[in-house]
């Protein structure tokens, strides 16, 4: 049952036995490792694309939750762009009023507060939120759901700006969320997200954003249908590069702001796409097995050949790949990964040994197996000493290529 309109839903891929994305092992933990089957599937009434088996949010996001979104520059780059962007947005209210869920380490907020605006971040994730608190912002240690919202509406007054990023995708009592968006959203204020686009996932073949913190996959079309029944409109969309491809929507009270051009025009291409489409979808399912069978075949060959193969970017989105094409530490010697709260764990599902970043070069393997493709550029850049001593990247989406 479709969990924003209760419509039928048709599942269209399956992933199999999985387990949670984030949960980086120690040894000890191994016996009691917790797994779930991650299918997908669209809603035949309102077209939301979304997973068909829920996991609990305190296992996903608990005091141990291990992604500091200001890791990346170009994310930091992205994060001040942004909050640049929406405190000019409120820039003529007396005294605005910026809400963020899921603020993680406070790396937008802290652009907020260095401007001297009122802000709140909703975070449950305790060590995340810890960072951003050290950094002097305000944040509360809850998850934002309709109760804590109008709490929020009652203590600090409306909302002039609503804001969350690679957060609404994660969240299945989404209801909830409206709701407490209704409550807290100023009359002439926006509710503003950004989360990975389903449009690119399909035309990337970029399966990997499927795992269980992505719970929704949304297309312009979806997002117009879940908020039209909370007296709120899409009004706004945008393009994104980051993540292999977002949209960030702007929601605003039903009849507040006239829709923008993009709005209908996006809609329009994904009509054309077919994103809401069965045959759409099996194909997308059939390149989906594809790739991954062709990335086996190629690390079994490897291995056959004696050659190394060390994975680079302990991301949550590489437990789907790994476990669904079996690389273990058999195929991937080991994962090195910049994140200390990951390094000397295990990878999830597989085991896979988690090291430094140092480690790459210690010595440089032949093949890095490329995790963190949507920060190729970035990981490229740093990494020339690998390719000048020969090393190769292998990569998986669009396909599975080695360069």
């Amino acid at each position: 049952m479709c969990q924003i309109c209760d419509g039928a839903v048709e599942e269209f891929l399956d992933l199999g036995r999985q387990p949670l994305s984030d949960a980086f092992l120690t040894e000890q933990d191994l016996a009691v490792e917790f797994f779930y089957r991650l299918a997908v599937g669209v809603c035949r009434s309102c077209t939301m694309v979304q997973l068909v088996e829920q996991v609990p949010r305190d296992l996903m996001f608990h005091e141990d939750y291990p992604y500091y979104s200001s890791g990346s520059s170009v994310m930091r780059e992205h994060f001040e762009t942004t909050a640049r962007a929406l405190l000019a947005r409120c820039a003529d209210e007396p005294d605005p009023f910026v809400v963020e869920i899921g603020s993680n380490d406070g790396v937008l907020l802290r652009t907020v507060k260095a401007a001297g605006v009122r802000h709140l971040g909703f975070e449950p994730s305790g060590k995340v939120a810890a960072a951003a608190m050290e950094h002097g912002v305000r944040v509360l240690t809850d998850f934002f759901d309709a109760e804590s919202a109008a709490a929020a509406q009652h203590n600090d007054g409306p909302a002039d700006v609503i804001f969350a990023a690679n957060t609404i995708c994660h969240i299945p009592y989404m209801r909830s969320i409206l709701e407490g968006v209704d409550r807290l959203l100023a009359d002439d204020g926006i509710f503003v997200f950004e989360d990975p686009y389903f449009g690119d996932i399909v035309a990337k073949t970029s399966f990997d954003q499927i795992y269980d913190e992505h719970f929704f996959f949304f297309t312009a079309r979806s997002v117009q249908a879940m908020v039209a029944g909370f007296g709120l409109e899409l009004v706004d969309v945008e393009r994104l590069p980051v993540h292999g491809g977002e949209v960030r929507y702007t929601i605003a009270r039903a009849g507040a702001r006239p829709p923008s051009d993009a709005v209908s025009a996006l809609i329009e291409a994904e009509r054309a796409q077919g994103l809401s489409d069965l045959p759409t979808l099996r194909r997308f399912a059939a390149d989906t097995a594809r790739v991954l069978a062709d990335l086996q075949a190629l690390l079994r060959r490897l291995r056959e050949e004696g050659q190394q193969v060390v994975g680079y970017g302990a991301t949550a989105k590489s437990a789907t790949v790994t476990n669904f094409c079996g690389i273990d530490r058999d195929l991937v010697s080991f994962v090195c990964d910049t994140t200390p709260a990951k390094q000397g764990r295990l990878t999830p599902g597989t085991h896979i040994p988690v090291r430094p970043a140092e480690a790459f070069a210690d010595p440089y393997p032949p093949y890095a197996l490329l995790f963190a493709w949507n920060h190729a550029d970035e990981i490229m850049a740093k990494e020339q000493g690998f390719r000048e001593s020969g090393g190769r990247w292998i990569q998986y989406v669009p396909d599975v290529h080695v360069s």
